[in-house]
């Protein structure tokens, strides 16, 4: 249907992170009526890092946004350093480059300047944005949904898209399987400064557990270490920075030399690796899922943001080329279904074998899923 025949559609994103306000984003630049739904009381963001992909970079050139997050992150190349405990070289990967000729190949970028950069384009675009709010009930006919809102409106749109994470409420008022499952590991994150030779990615594995660093900026970094432990224990914020440097502890050379940069607990974080994934469908009639809420793939394959913005983009585009909101939405389930299930497997199948001590073995898999990532969804 060409834009001159259609009338624009009213929609209520549930969730404001990066794959709802890539979505809010594409479909307010076709003109549709958007509102954005957030459940935190702030914009305030938990974590500080994250690796833009080719794939999550060409995704945001479709919304014009690629060249902003080049501008206030720190370009890559294409090779990620995989280092033995004592940082000594022993695989190469090479991620593909996905856009043009002298576009960037990758970007690490603070995950606060990505939302912030995304809230602007979505408020130029007249997306209107709310935070403490979402959605308690949805009621869906023929014409469209009914979506009861916790400040306790009644509200009717065209389309709900659910991208309120991997303990989705949307998924659950779809009654679509899909929980959140332990991956047997914790995440830390910390912001340190950027060392001269922290250019481009690098992981090092060490003796129970892997890590790793990226650059974000000229200054910034932020080492990464992924902890394999079947019972997590909970630690008080002030010994964080000490509990990574421990776990760090057998690592040496300029491993060793990072680790020391890592000394303020304030800037370092730790969550649970948690995947997902629903089974069937994403959408039912008027209501469809995006980004965390129907795919949820561990860290190690640096595919979530990317697979996120993917989603909203894939939406907009759908929407543009069916004649109904129905056939639009089958055509974007059949569409990015298996390209979730096809990430989400790989990434539980890498954070196996990094449970089991084999980091190095899950190279020829890193491949495989960027090679899948690479080619145009």
């Amino acid at each position: 249907m060409s834009a001159k025949d259609r009338r624009p559609l009213s929609v209520l994103v549930v969730g404001g992170g990066i794959g709802g306000l890539a979505a809010a984003i594409a479909l307010a630049g076709r003109g549709d009526e958007v509102e954005v739904a957030e459940l935190q009381p702030d914009w305030s963001v938990a974590g500080w890092g994250l690796l833009l992909t080719g794939p999550a970079l060409r995704a945001l050139d479709a919304v014009r946004l690629t060249d902003a997050c080049a501008a206030e992150g720190y370009a890559l190349p294409c090779e990620v350093m995989n280092c033995d405990s004592s940082a000594e070289l022993k695989t190469t990967l090479k991620v593909p480059s996905v856009l043009e000729e002298g576009r960037p190949v990758q970007v690490g970028l603070r995950r606060p300047v990505l939302l912030r950069i995304l809230r602007d384009k979505a408020e130029v675009r007249g997306v209107r944005l709310r935070i403490g709010l979402t959605v308690d009930t949805l009621v869906q006919d023929l014409q469209g949904v009914t979506a009861h809102l916790s400040d306790g409106a009644e509200r009717r749109f065209d389309l709900v898209i659910g991208a309120d994470g991997i303990r989705s409420a949307v998924r659950g008022l779809l009654e679509r399987s899909g929980k959140p499952e332990y991956t047997g590991q914790m995440v830390w994150r910390a912001l340190v400064p950027r060392l001269d030779w922290v250019t481009t990615a690098h992981t090092f594995t060490g003796s129970k557990h892997g890590s790793g660093v990226i650059p974000i900026s000229d200054t910034t970094a932020y080492v990464f270490l992924t902890e394999n432990t079947t019972e997590p224990v909970m630690y008080p914020q002030s010994e964080l920075a000490g509990r990574v440097r421990e776990l760090m502890a057998d690592l040496s050379g300029r491993a060793a030399e990072l680790r020391d940069t890592v000394t303020d607990p304030q800037n370092v974080v730790r969550r649970r690796v948690e995947t997902c994934l629903v089974d069937g469908d994403w959408h039912a009639h008027r209501v469809v899922l995006i980004g965390d809420a129907a795919h949820a793939p561990s860290p190690q394959m640096t595919s979530g943001a990317a697979l996120a913005i993917e989603d909203g983009v894939a939406l907009a585009e759908k929407l543009d080329r069916n004649a109904t909101v129905d056939e639009a939405l089958r055509a974007f389930s059949d569409r990015r279904v298996e390209r979730g299930r096809q990430l989400a497997n790989i990434s539980v199948k890498i954070a196996e074998l990094s449970v089991a001590g084999r980091l190095l073995d899950s190279v020829q898999l890193q491949r495989d899923g960027h090679a899948a990532m690479a080619r145009r969804p």
